[in-house]
């Protein structure tokens, strides 16, 4: 493994394609160079919480996230350190007790809605990528998912765009673009802007290599 791993976040909008373009990315390198963190397993744990409040959980702002779980256990990655990973159970709308054991590797893919709106995660990220995709599309994709995934009705998942995922967009995700060192329109579709990453990603984890192996001629 090389000395310190290489960590890229790809955000966008609900629905977007981050998912697709993480996929097609990982696809190109094998299963031991890339690991993923999705930002939806660090949903703050609500077990506190009557059930009839978890219901009103707006998942689409900042502080739905614990985020300093996540930039704690990005930290002992990029330290070489295996971290256990939480599971948010959509159903009972809180985390689960199941947690899943993960351990380093040279590239961290960070995935979600709102990865690029906390400064302190920005700062450990080498490529930060916006997915930037019509929100006709999002919402089709979201609606879609919900329903198959997460036992959603149509009126539901409807209600909830109005009132929380779409204002919530305006006012947090969509201003995250500007920090963004990379856009890619349409997602997981855009085939030229996915090869462009991985030839990237490449380059880095070559250069990085080769720094390892020089340094250990010189030791």
């Amino acid at each position: 493994m090389q000395d310190k791993p290489v960590v890229i976040g790809v955000a966008g909008g609900s629905g977007s394609g981050k998912t697709s373009v993480t996929k097609s990315i990982c696809q190109r390198f094998s299963d031991k160079t890339i690991l993923v963190i999705e930002q939806d397993y660090y949903y703050k744990d609500q077990s506190h919480l009557p059930f009839e409040e978890r219901l009103e959980t707006n998942y689409d702002h900042p502080l739905a996230f614990d985020n300093d779980l996540l930039i704690q256990h990005v930290r002992s990655l990029l330290n070489h350190k295996s971290i256990n990973k939480p599971v948010y159970d959509y159903k009972l709308h809180t985390r689960s007790k199941e947690v899943i054991k993960v351990e380093p590797k040279d590239v961290i893919i960070l995935e979600g809605i709102l990865i690029l709106e906390d400064p302190r995660l920005v700062d450990l990220m080498d490529i930060k990528v916006f997915v930037d995709t019509d929100a006709d599309l999002r919402i089709l994709r979201r609606m879609v998912r919900d329903i198959k995934e997460r036992g959603r009705s149509i009126d539901s998942v409807i209600d909830q765009y109005l009132n929380s995922v779409r204002p919530m967009h305006l006012q947090f995700v969509e201003p995250t673009k500007r920090y963004a060192d990379i856009i890619i329109p349409e997602g997981g579709e855009n085939y030229v802007a996915i090869d462009i990453m991985a030839t990237k990603i490449a380059q880095i984890l070559s250069k990085s290599n080769k720094n390892s192996l020089q340094k250990s001629i010189e030791n």
